[in-house]
């Protein structure tokens, strides 16, 4: 039977002893508790101590027997006293029904553990909210931090033999082959999508460079074609553009008119009908914009399940996201960032771009291309990314010596095979890069 402590918090003193007592009985089957339970899910202090000390005893290679647990438990003072450690020592082999049933006994420990867990952070939340001096969007993004968190504890994975996911593999292929499954998204770049097989979803793409070289226009370039080739939803959230800001330079790289026209509303009669055209088609895009400021991952992670079908999500840009907690300094909170994106897009099943700044190291040097570690408050952004893409026009640099609108696109970190860079055509009236299907390998 359920109990309750005198907090109302739910646990099974027997489903905790079942598990302590078929582990007593067939020590061998602990490495299958472990992968269910931690210590922290039993409820008695007691109970915890003990699974503690056979996690130990796992971890050490040591026998674990009646005798050998016994002395542990006495050692560490458990008890009040050696008889009252065997007393309960020997109870706990008595009460456990069968040894066979200990995954339903460890799954009942968890979820009690679970629901605990969702008590205190719902009790947590009511405090804050009761508070007058609470902040409301802090509030709401600690209810999502909360929940995520329960739920990214819960998920524990197992260990998978190796036909298991080669038959997996195979089926994979076979979906290809039909037609019923795409491999990734189209970038739109041909030359981009021979390195990076596409836009693969689950994958954290990381696109980085100092200002002015076009971050922003490149990742729309993206947006707009991945939205007109594939049925996917394409999400924008941008912390630094309005969404007005955003469409007006689709509009100018899609038809071709001046930002500047478009901005005020000067354009002539061809020009405002190769507009309206142009807009007409984006219409039927399934492209979505959300301009809040300050946005956590947590409320980027809400919204996305409201929508069906996401294939891309654009972040616009790293360094003016919150994390939702307090962190130590800036350069953890980016850290904690990047981790939350990478989990987000593993989970959701999609493809995640977020924009990113660069150090000031790229100035400083006589080759100008930038470098990993010019990743500005760098943390974990390079080991969480799966991609690292570089923008770079030598011609802001050398306006005489460059090839002129010709930019490159470095692929500087891919999880998916070579590193190299990307050259694409840079048409800066209208905010737009073009294939030009020219690559090399770097080194």
């Amino acid at each position: 039977m359920d109990e309750f402590d005198f907090e109302g918090l739910p646990y099974s003193l027997e489903a905790e002893q079942s598990v302590l007592g078929a582990l007593l009985l067939s020590p061998e089957t602990i490495s299958k508790a472990i992968s269910i339970v931690s210590k922290d899910a039993f409820y008695s202090e007691q109970n915890r101590n003990i699974f503690e000390i056979l996690v130990e005893f796992f971890l050490e290679n040591r026998t674990i027997d009646f005798v050998t647990v016994l002395e542990a438990v006495v050692g560490k003072g458990v008890f009040g006293s050696a008889d009252d450690a065997k007393l309960y020592l020997i109870r706990l082999t008595d009460l456990v029904p069968s040894i066979s049933n200990l995954e339903s006994y460890c799954k009942i420990v968890a979820d009690k553990f679970t629901l605990r867990r969702l008590i205190l952070a719902t009790k947590k939340i009511e405090k804050l909210a009761a508070s007058s001096y609470s902040d409301v969007t802090q509030i709401l993004d600690l209810a999502e931090q909360e929940v995520f968190e329960i739920r990214q504890g819960k998920q524990r994975g197992s260990l998978v033999p190796i036909e298991e996911i080669i038959a997996k593999e195979f089926d994979y292929f076979d979906e290809i082959v039909s037609g019923n499954k795409k491999v990734a998204l189209s970038s739109g770049y041909s030359s981009l999508d021979a390195f990076l097989t596409g836009l693969n979803p689950s994958d954290l793409i990381v696109l980085a460079a100092r200002p002015a070289m076009g971050k922003t226009s490149f990742a729309l370039n993206i947006v707009v074609r991945v939205a007109k080739q594939s049925q996917k939803s394409v999400v924008v959230f941008s912390l630094e553009m309005s969404n007005q800001q955003l469409v007006e330079r689709i509009l100018s790289s899609e038809c071709s008119v001046l930002l500047s026209k478009i901005h005020t509303c000067t354009m002539s009669d061809e020009e405002y009908t190769l507009l309206a055209d142009g807009a007409q088609e984006l219409a039927n895009c399934k492209i979505f914009f959300d301009d809040t400021p300050n946005l956590t991952v947590a409320e980027m992670k809400a919204k996305l399940r409201r929508f069906p079908e996401v294939g891309l999500v654009v972040v616009d840009y790293l360094q003016l996201m919150s994390s939702g907690r307090r962190e130590s300094n800036r350069v953890q909170e980016v850290s904690t960032i990047t981790r939350m994106l990478k989990i987000l897009a593993k989970e959701l099943d999609v493809t995640v771009i977020v924009i990113s700044q660069l150090a000031r190291g790229p100035e400083t040097r006589q080759d100008h291309r930038p470098l990993l570690s010019d990743l500005r408050e760098s943390g974990s952004i390079e080991q969480d990314a799966d991609i690292v893409l570089f923008l770079y026009r030598d011609e802001y640099y050398n306006p005489e010596n460059a090839k002129p609108g010709v930019a490159e696109c470095i692929v500087a970190k891919n999880r998916h095979g070579e590193t190299g860079s990307v050259e694409l055509g840079w048409e800066g009236q209208f905010t737009k890069f073009v294939g030009l299907d020219r690559f090399h390998e770097i080194g």
